[in-house]
């Protein structure tokens, strides 16, 4: 895994925010393996360090202040920062970033503009889910994008611009406004449709919508939506 990392970070030198920044973070990990490419870079955030051991993704940046990390992987981060100093950031416990948040910015300063997260859309606090949902709203601010995955969800925001489903695709899709409204939403080819729609934040219009078979397609002209992908049960998929 050594090996793998360091031709990454060859690679990431010449090809520098090319690739995917992959971000695992210290939530309820759901999945069970992540595809990693040669142009990708990968962080380990905090607690996300034992996901990556676990899985056995070796990442290009450890980063964190190590709270949730057991005396175990905090050892072998030890030995890392001891071995590879610029392989490990250690930050304050008391700061005003959040790990997630720290380690997108680590991303974006290497010139990433696309974020996948695991390990952050789920976990025993309510109050990190939001904090990380809105850490997506950081990188659309920065005019970079990120999602939220898990093993049968994925998260991610849309801003004044229109995203389209491959066709056959399978599941749900909700839509919330992440302001106090988000203006000219319209929906195609999907269960329940939508044209030139005001969504605002007090109406739960956009739940559970379902794909059924066609190329969906999701517009926002002004404002900012919340979307969450749900794969169906297995039996149904």
């Amino acid at each position: 895994m050594e090996k793998e990392a360091e031709r990454r970070a060859t690679d990431n030198r010449t090809r520098q925010g090319q690739g995917t920044c992959i971000i695992i973070g210290a939530g309820q990990l759901t999945i069970r393996d992540i595809p990693v490419k040669k142009e990708d870079f990968v962080i380990a955030a905090d607690g996300g360090y034992a996901y990556c051991r676990q899985l056995g993704v070796e990442p290009d940046l450890i980063l964190g202040d190590f709270d949730s990390l057991d005396e175990e992987n905090r050892r072998h981060v030890e030995s890392v920062h001891q071995d590879h100093p610029g392989k490990v950031q250690i930050l304050p416990v008391m700061k005003d970033d959040t790990d997630m948040l720290a380690a997108m910015k680590e991303g974006l300063k290497r010139g990433f503009r696309n974020f996948d997260i695991y390990a952050a859309a789920r976990g025993e606090r309510l109050s990190h889910t939001i904090a990380n949902i809105q850490c997506l709203n950081y990188l659309k601010e920065q005019g970079a994008s990120g999602r939220l995955i898990e093993a049968s969800e994925t998260v991610l925001l849309l801003r004044n611009e229109t995203i389209t489903f491959e066709k056959g695709k399978k599941g749900f899709l909700s839509l919330f406004s992440l302001g106090d409204k988000a203006e000219g939403v319209t929906i195609r080819n999907m269960k329940y449709l939508l044209n030139e729609a005001v969504v605002t934040n007090a109406f739960p219009v956009g739940v559970s919508n379902e794909f059924i078979g066609e190329a969906g397609k999701i517009t926002v002209k002004n404002g900012t939506l919340l979307v969450i992908l749900e794969e169906p049960p297995k039996d149904e998929a």
